[in-house]
């Protein structure tokens, strides 16, 4: 066990991080396009944010988070998800006093315990961004945009968006009690969790992925046909500005999310991939939680990405990713007072920005050329006494194979100009 990762979680390696590095460097430049800054929360919270924020009968809280007491005695978890602690930061550093919207964004290492599969961890990471001050539908539109703009830049297709309103507390409360007369004869039928639900909360059995409810909840009533003036009203403005946009989407009436905060508008992109189907990514409007957890009424929207499935996604389209520039020169010493200069020389080198490095192992010169053939340097030079105290050296490239030489004091400037 001391050698081995946990369960359901894994290394990223040097060889694929500039993988991550590609996406999030796609996703800061287009955040700061649509105005989005970025924000850092903890990685744990206290326990009741998860609990009144995401809610306490979403799977997500039920089964799902890593809880333990500190040892002050207070019950902390790890974030399951990003937008609760995004709130609470909201409120705890005043931002409703700040101008409207707040718009943020962040990339978080997320922890779930649920079962691992592919794509699937119980420590994964997602960009998420979140909007708070506006109620208009325009802002849903920007959202969902971000979204549209990412997988363009990225080169995605076969990914399709579907979208649905849940409505608000209003009509949500007339529609559970409809949900009630559906589900009530059968509800011995239902699973252990559904059954709780139906008193708690009966939308949350419409999310339920268990195949003896996906039977019973095929043909409830949908939430969409019974919304109320506002909302939708506030879903035909939606619409319309995707359609302006030119943003393709489908209305899918069983779309409810797995989280308690949802209101009005909820979306997923969905992969038609075989091998990477299913939901990439979602997200929707939560207006009533910033008072929920204990801040002024306050409008919010936003969604989570997770960039582990975000990456199988770009892997089964075939989408190359640009490796890094390899390293520009390594310094290959002979002897001890060759071995001194040669660190004194990539010290120098490292300080006007390029990117050298020479033995730390007494490897042989011939280890040496080995070494940084393999690691794929652009350029070599070998230093020994002779090329010290003549002031020469000869500088190869090798990719080309042409060699040159050069006096060793013109080192740096020569690969300063090349950089």
């Amino acid at each position: 066990m001391l050698t081995q990762a946990p369960k359901g979680t894994r290394d990223i390696l040097p060889d694929e991080i500039y993988k991550w590095h590609y996406i999030e460097k796609v996703i800061e430049k287009l955040c700061k396009c649509f105005g989005y800054k970025e924000i850092r929360i903890p990685v744990f919270e206290h326990t009741e944010l998860f609990q009144r924020g995401v809610g306490d009968t979403t799977d997500i809280v039920q089964k799902e988070m890593y809880t333990f007491p500190d040892k002050g005695g207070r019950s902390i978890s790890l974030r399951p998800e990003g937008t609760a602690g995004v709130v609470r930061s909201y409120i705890e550093n005043g931002m409703a006093s700040m101008p409207q919207p707040i718009k943020l964004y962040y990339n978080l290492a997320i922890y779930r315990y649920e079962n691992v599969q592919k794509g699937r961890y119980r420590e994964f990471h997602q960009f998420g961004v979140e909007a708070f001050g506006s109620k208009e539908p325009s802002i849903d539109v920007e959202i969902i945009s971000i979204l549209s703009m990412l997988f363009d830049r990225l080169g995605l297709n076969q990914v399709n968006l579907n979208i649905n309103s849940i409505g608000c507390p209003n009509c949500r409360s007339a529609y559970n009690e409809k949900l009630k007369d559906y589900f009530k004869p059968s509800i011995q039928q239902l699973c252990f969790n559904c059954r709780n639900r139906f008193e708690k909360n009966p939308l949350r059995i419409i999310d339920c992925k268990e195949e003896q409810c996906k039977k019973i909840i095929a043909n409830a009533p949908a939430l969409m046909d019974n919304l109320c003036g506002e909302c939708l009203a506030h879903f035909e403005g939606v619409k319309a500005g995707l359609e302006n946009l030119d943003i393709k989407f489908s209305i899918d009436k069983n779309i409810v999310r797995g989280l308690d905060y949802y209101t009005k508008t909820v979306f997923e992109f969905v992969s038609e991939d075989v091998g990477t189907q299913g939901t990439i990514c979602g997200g929707g409007r939560y207006d009533g939680l910033v008072e929920t957890c204990g801040g002024p009424p306050t409008p919010g929207i936003g969604f989570g990405l997770g960039i582990e499935r975000l990456l199988l996604k770009m892997e089964s389209q075939g989408i190359q990713i640009p490796e890094p520039s390899p390293m520009d020169i390594y310094i290959a010493s002979i002897g001890p007072k060759a071995d001194v200069f040669a660190q004194n020389l990539v010290y120098r080198l490292r300080g006007q920005g390029v990117s050298a490095d020479k033995d730390h192992m007494a490897k042989s010169l011939k280890a040496q050329m080995k070494y940084a053939d393999k690691l794929g340097y652009t350029h070599i030079i070998v230093l020994g006494d002779e090329e010290i105290e003549s002031n020469k050296a000869v500088l190869k490239n090798m990719k080309t194979g042409e060699q040159k030489d050069i006096s060793v004091d013109s080192i740096i400037d020569r690969m300063k100009n090349q950089g």
